[in-house]
């Protein structure tokens, strides 16, 4: 049978399922055991689907994750990151739309410690939408502002990395620094755009006067209230850029250091640890079912010549290699209206993977892009999940049409900054570049 009528077949068959209504995992698990059996010899192939279930998720690359996300569900239970948000709040003085610009510098400063998206939107959500909401901000600025936290997925520690590394077969550590500048650079569109829509339209942000806090305070606050979070990055991102340890090395430095720091605030129970390990093992068991149906499935499509056509098919077209990206981007950026992030990539990179080798393309950059990619997708109708859990925190009142107006300009300033990077590499490969081995 010709690969591109069993490419139809299999692909086709997935979708298929998806649109009745099935996790995606169960899809992923059904076309694997009918494709395995009529392809690979009935009992022996199942038997071989059962090893590459477990060879899948047992590898030491993929510790990082439930690691990380620990640190974020941590932080985000304990709420000793509402001190740090208090003490910023005090140095931003009467800037245009401050507490827009606080909601972008909390979300990245919370990526940095965090490898959650919906942890650290649910945080600012709650904790900056009623307060801006008595000040009188506009509900599109303020909810837009703090989908921000999105940023979480990009900004290293990042869960997502850790697994798109794994699917790539690339250097996790390299893919993780990779993400610290873009994310700045689109912090800084936000902050950008938050700073001439107030200026051009003062009622979006009106003003008040904060309260005012002498130097000796604001010193003071920052110390005792920020710095102990520097702790944390060093753990993570400084070992992991200065070869002292490897990915899976400093997500465990990273839940110590969270662990002390959060117990320096007196914030640390039995309670919190107990919700902190559910809402963790909760998402990683999602993320590595995912996985474990996706890697038999490429398989799969590799078994059957279909990925090896797809590819001669695609680079025989003569056209320049950056085409190609756009088309790979632009899907997902379709399919993150309605799937999962970790879905997405499991569904499309046994076939972009091949592609992106044959172009000779750089997988960092195109890993990070990727990422940007994602992070898009949390935000974007019907289905972004970051949608979902802004929903379940503005005020009574506000309509997924009101979040969806709120999202928009945000989601055109992340679509800059894809554009930005694919035009300027050096953006997402200069880091690790410079990272030690």
């Amino acid at each position: 049978m010709e690969w591109w009528i069993l490419l139809i077949l299999i692909v086709g068959a997935f979708l298929f399922f998806l649109s009745i209504g099935l996790p995606v995992f169960l899809a992923f698990t059904i076309v694997d055991i009918v494709g395995i059996y009529f392809l690979w010899g009935g009992a022996t192939g199942l038997t071989q689907f059962i090893h590459s279930v477990f060879s899948s998720i047992s590898t030491f690359v993929l510790l990082p994750v439930p690691m990380f996300i620990l640190m974020g569900e941590l932080l985000f239970h304990s709420g000793v990151f509402v001190r740090a948000l208090d003490t910023l709040d005090k140095w931003m003085g009467q800037i245009k739309g401050r507490l827009c610009i606080l909601s972008v510098g909390g979300a990245t400063l919370f990526s940095t410690l965090s490898g959650s998206s919906m942890g650290t939107t649910a945080m600012l959500g709650s904790l900056l939408l009623p307060e801006m909401e008595k000040r009188g901000y506009h509900k599109t600025m303020a909810i837009g502002s703090c989908m921000s936290g999105a940023l979480a997925m990009i900004i290293p520690p990042s869960a997502l990395a850790v697994i798109l590394g794994s699917l790539m077969e690339i250097s996790i550590g390299k893919l993780l620094i990779a993400g610290f500048l873009p994310g700045v650079l689109m912090a800084l569109l936000y902050v950008g755009y938050i700073v001439l829509r107030c200026t051009i339209n003062p009622n979006l942000a009106p003003d008040y006067s904060p309260e005012k806090a002498q130097w000796g305070e604001k010193i003071k606050g920052f110390a005792v209230n920020v710095l102990p979070f520097g702790v944390i990055i060093v753990a993570v991102t400084g070992l992991i850029f200065f070869g002292i340890a490897t990915p899976t090395e400093s997500a465990a430095m990273g839940v110590l250091a969270t662990a002390l720091v959060v117990m320096a605030f007196r914030r640390l129970s039995f309670e919190i640890v107990r919700k902190s390990s559910e809402s963790t093992l909760r998402i990683t068991v999602m993320m590595f079912m995912i996985l474990t149906g996706s890697t038999a499935f490429s398989q799969i499509l590799a078994f059957t010549g279909a990925s090896k056509g797809l590819v001669e098919l695609v680079v025989s077209f003569p056209l320049p290699e950056f085409f190609f990206v756009v088309i790979m981007q632009a899907l997902m950026i379709v399919l993150g209206c309605f799937m999962e992030q970790v879905s997405i990539m499991m569904v499309t990179f046994p076939i972009f993977m091949p592609i992106v080798k044959a172009l000779g393309l750089d997988p960092i950059w195109f890993g990070l892009l990727t990422l940007i990619n994602m992070e898009i997708g949390m935000k974007t109708p019907p289905f972004g999940l970051c949608l979902f859990v802004m929903k379940g925190v503005v005020p009574r009142g506000t309509t997924m049409a009101d979040i969806f107006r709120a999202v928009t300009p945000f989601v055109l300033l992340d679509v800059i900054a894809m554009l930005v990077i694919m035009f300027i590499p050096s953006i997402a490969t200069v880091l690790p570049s410079l990272m030690r081995h």
